[in-house]
């Protein structure tokens, strides 16, 4: 069995998986947004391509240079001079100038490189893995490479390949499949495997939204979340830049004038209550960023002709309020609990079954103890794999 894993490539694990959506490097910030509306992916992944001035013979790079989400966006919006002048910022920058600057964010692997590979390039601080998944013809490469308005949908050819996404979730899908060959590791507690990591990032529930901001963009880069937390260190609820990226734009609105806690209750997944649309609207109005009010209105008329084409108004969330933008599983502000006695099993199949990197550790009475993530968890099943090899390369000697 654990040769059998030794041996597993990471095209075992991209069967069935659709291709990523990707921009030219030449997008603008508004195209990034439009993309992500229309996929409905959480990221898009952006390639440094030269097609256009090829010759049929020439041999083209391609390369993923990063990706961006709509966490991005809204830390690009937030900024103090493109708070007034919203629907400029986002038609006129390059996404180059979002992109977040981190080394090593995305790796590109071969379909035949191994499994324990994947695994070191995430522990390293890859973040997405890109993997191609489907060739097609040169000639249909470079028709369906022609304009600016089908790259959105049709940049997933690359050199006549697809591509897809590899992430800390599928690998950690994998894992728990074949959670018997790591036995007994997985019925230990989280607390006697020393995985809790007590370096949180954290919020007071009447901090303002736009305070935290620098923690969302950590947060984010970490793939992590910011525990919103009580003055006696009692977890509240969190803030996720998960779940922001589940928003579209117009959430900017709100971490501009909200609280931290208000903040929380306008990500819940129903949708941001009615009450809590208008405070944000009567603060836009109070500060006089009339642009930002018109980019909600805006966006709520886009958002609603979208829905009435199309077979469910979930696919862009769109609700009784508005602007509240796409929905997907796992948006919440609610916060996914374990206890330091849990077993590293019960936690890996309770982040898995809520769709979500990370849990919050709490004691009993919910004070806040750590987070544990899916990175320790790889580090934790990678050193096993370590010793298997080392016992392998020992057998093999005394052989």
């Amino acid at each position: 069995m654990a040769r059998s894993f030794l041996e597993t490539e990471v095209s075992d694990l991209c069967v069935g998986k659709p291709p990523l959506t990707s921009l030219p490097v030449t997008a603008t910030v508004a195209d990034a947004v439009s993309a992500l509306k229309k996929s409905g992916d959480i990221n898009v992944s952006i390639w440094s391509c030269n097609h256009s001035d090829c010759n049929e013979n020439d041999v083209v790079t391609c390369r993923s240079v990063g990706k961006i989400c709509m966490v991005d966006v809204i830390g690009f919006i937030s900024k103090q001079e493109n708070i007034t002048r919203p629907f400029e910022a986002l038609e006129t920058t390059s996404v180059l100038d979002i992109l977040p600057k981190q080394l090593g964010q995305i790796k590109h692997l071969e379909s035949n490189s191994s499994l324990l590979e994947a695994i070191d390039c995430i522990l390293e601080g890859a973040q997405n893995l890109v993997i191609p998944v489907q060739t097609t013809t040169r000639s249909n490469q470079r028709k369906k490479l022609v304009n600016p308005s089908t790259l959105i949908t049709n940049t997933t050819l690359h050199n006549g390949k697809q591509f897809c996404w590899l992430t800390r979730e599928d690998i950690i899908r994998f894992i728990l499949n074949s959670v018997n060959v790591f036995s007994p590791i997985p019925t230990f507690t989280i607390e006697s495997l020393n995985i809790i990591n007590t370096n949180i990032l954290i919020a007071y529930y009447d901090d303002l939204a736009y305070s935290v901001l620098p923690l969302i963009t950590q947060s984010h880069l970490k793939q992590t979340s910011i525990a919103v937390v009580n003055k006696d260190n009692t977890l509240i609820g969190e803030i996720s830049p998960f779940a922001l990226s589940c928003c579209d734009e117009t959430i900017t609105a709100a971490i501009i004038t909200l609280s931290a806690g208000e903040l929380m209750a306008y990500l819940d997944y129903s949708g941001p209550h009615e009450d809590l649309v208008k405070l944000v609207k009567m603060r836009l109005k109070e500060r006089n960023l009339t642009a930002m009010l018109e980019l909600m209105d805006d966006d709520n008329k886009s958002l609603s002709s979208c829905s009435s084409s199309s077979s469910s108004d979930d696919e862009f969330g769109v609700g009784k309020n508005g602007g509240m933008g796409r929905s997907y599983p796992g948006r919440r502000s609610e916060a996914i609990v374990c206890n330091p006695w849990n077993t590293l099993m019960a936690v890996m199949v309770q982040m898995i079954a809520h769709r979500v990197s990370y849990a919050w550790v709490v004691k009993e009475d919910y004070g806040l103890v750590g987070i544990i993530t899916f990175t320790e968890i790889l580090r934790q099943f990678r050193s096993v794999v370590g010793s298997w090899s080392k016992s392998e390369e020992e057998n093999t000697k005394i052989q």
